[in-house]
């Protein structure tokens, strides 16, 4: 079945197997590499290693964040590489008081580069008018395959009863095997390549 993950895989084993961040991060110090970074960067880093033998480094570099001597209003300006500090949750809890770094919010600031905190304030509130509707469901990142999996099998009308102990085993058997980790190729009774 799955087949164990060493510096002799091949990309395309590596690339047809579900891995858990650990694994990445333990074959990732059984070659030398840095086991620093998303589960993304290391499946890239892995990737590269296998294709061409080749450690890459991490990408991102050490930051150094210094506290803005200037206070937090509602005009200051979104910089490139903004950093959701304490002090950036504590503005806007003041003037939004269920106020926290969401996934929307964190993705927001990373793509609304020069727009104001005002922007992010307006921002918050359509995204809690958008939760009031039935029909809502928050996006799942690529990289969250289990999650995706998850909302998937229960959405299925098949699946209607079934219990998370269920869908679990279900994840289970599927991230074995080789191919997409989606939902719907287990509702066909086998794992297609995407």
């Amino acid at each position: 079945m799955r087949p164990e993950l060493t510096k002799n895989s091949t990309l395309q084993n590596f690339n047809d197997f579900y891995w858990l961040k650990e694994e990445l991060q333990s074959f990732c110090k059984e070659v030398g590499m840095s086991a620093s970074g998303s589960k993304m960067e290391l499946t890239e880093r892995i990737q590269t290693f296998l294709t061409t033998g080749e450690m890459t480094k991490p990408s991102r570099t050490k930051r150094v964040h210094k506290k803005s001597s200037e206070p937090l209003t509602l005009d200051t300006v979104i910089p490139e590489n903004h950093r959701c500090s304490q002090e950036v949750r504590a503005f806007f809890q003041s003037v939004i008081p269920k106020f926290h770094f969401s996934t929307y919010i964190q993705n927001y600031f990373k793509t609304n580069i020069g727009k104001t905190y005002r922007d992010v304030v307006n921002a918050w509130y359509a995204e809690e008018e958008r939760k009031k509707d039935p029909s809502y469901s928050k996006d799942i990142a690529s990289q969250f395959e289990y999650n995706q999996f998850i909302r998937d099998f229960f959405a299925d009308p098949n699946n209607k009863g079934k219990n998370r102990k269920e869908a679990i085993e279900a994840w289970n058997t599927i991230k074995m095997l080789p191919g997409s980790n989606k939902y719907s190729a287990l509702s066909k009774g086998k794992k297609e390549d995407e």
